[in-house]
């Protein structure tokens, strides 16, 4: 069930000190501030300035504003977002900002190292997510859409917003007169996202009026199934796995259904080699896998930015 900025707010309860992810739009001032509220002198600021459009400056200056009015500390970082050959600019964003708070949050050596994070995104996001997941024909990794709470190298992150719509969070401010920076980008058509908010998620308002509780029910159980793949994998990749460094053996692969073969190839490509298939790079794989029945059938399949190939008796991933 979506909830309110203060029912969301009781329920988040992160290792102290924590920093907030504030961008200056509605969703991120807000919980900024509910969080400066809620545990006074224990919380920081994190502004990455992308610098991807003219905005960006006036962005930040709404934010050191803001956290001056606030007495929140604030911690600022300018980052390079190129991205690289076949990544997307949203991507390359997202990494680089993720390497960004990481940065920030071990910034100031005289003060407790942050190891938590929130992040504003709301329940319209998470319907977003989904429905982009859906859109592209994504499995159940790319269905179970956002967490709530994960880790990335070493940093608890959280989204506490991810049940409160983002109009209640509008209001919310509203009520307190708190203002915030409209982005424009957010209305720009180019984007698939914008494009879901403008036209489908309306319809989706006046055809089931519960759509983000059933959406968020229907990404919870894909993640629950996730997770079971990925015991799964786990458990599988230790068995077919050759002693030493874990490359997977042919034969023993051979062995499984193509449903497991497909999961723990996928799990092994990602988990070891940070590489991960495309549905016809997968395939592919798997095809040749079943086709390995002599000494001389090669195996050489692009992944990633990689090679996934054979190596005598087993499968390795290289990259020249």
């Amino acid at each position: 069930m979506t909830q309110s900025v203060d029912d969301a707010m009781r329920g988040f309860n992160p290792v102290l000190p924590l920093a907030v992810a504030l961008s200056g739009g509605a969703d991120s001032v807000a919980l900024l501030v509910a969080c400066a509220q809620k545990w006074p002198e224990q919380v920081v600021a994190l502004h990455i300035n992308h610098g991807l459009q003219a905005a960006a400056d006036s962005f930040e200056a709404h934010c050191r504003a803001l956290c001056l009015q606030l007495n929140v500390p604030l911690r600022v970082q300018q980052v390079d977002a190129g991205k690289q050959p076949g990544q997307s600019p949203e991507d390359a964003a997202r990494q680089a900002r993720y390497r960004a708070f990481r940065a920030l949050a071990l910034v100031d050596t005289t003060q407790p190292t942050i190891r938590s994070i929130a992040i504003a995104q709301h329940a319209d996001d998470q319907v977003e997510t989904l429905l982009l997941a859906l859109s592209r024909g994504a499995g159940l990794a790319g269905l179970s859409a956002m967490p709530a709470h994960w880790q990335r190298e070493g940093v608890d992150y959280y989204r506490p917003f991810l049940t409160v719509a983002g109009a209640d969070l509008r209001a919310w401010l509203a009520l307190r007169g708190i203002p915030f920076v409209e982005d424009p980008t957010n209305h720009d058509a180019r984007f698939t996202r914008n494009q879901i908010r403008a036209t489908v998620t309306p319809a989706l308002q006046t055809a089931f009026a519960h759509y983000r509780d059933t959406f968020a029910r229907s990404a919870a159980h894909a993640a629950q199934a996730q997770q079971l793949l990925e015991e799964v994998a786990v458990g599988d990749l230790y068995s077919i796995g050759r002693d030493g460094d874990g490359a997977p053996r042919i034969k023993v692969l051979q062995a499984l259904s193509r449903a497991r073969q497909a999961n723990v190839l996928r799990h092994w490509l990602r988990s070891v080699h940070a590489a991960v298939p495309t549905a016809a790079q997968l395939t592919e794989l798997l095809d040749q896998v079943s086709a390995c029945t002599t000494r001389g059938h090669r195996i050489h399949i692009k992944v990633g930015s990689g090679f996934v190939q054979r190596n005598i008796d087993c499968l390795t991933w290289y990259n020249p």
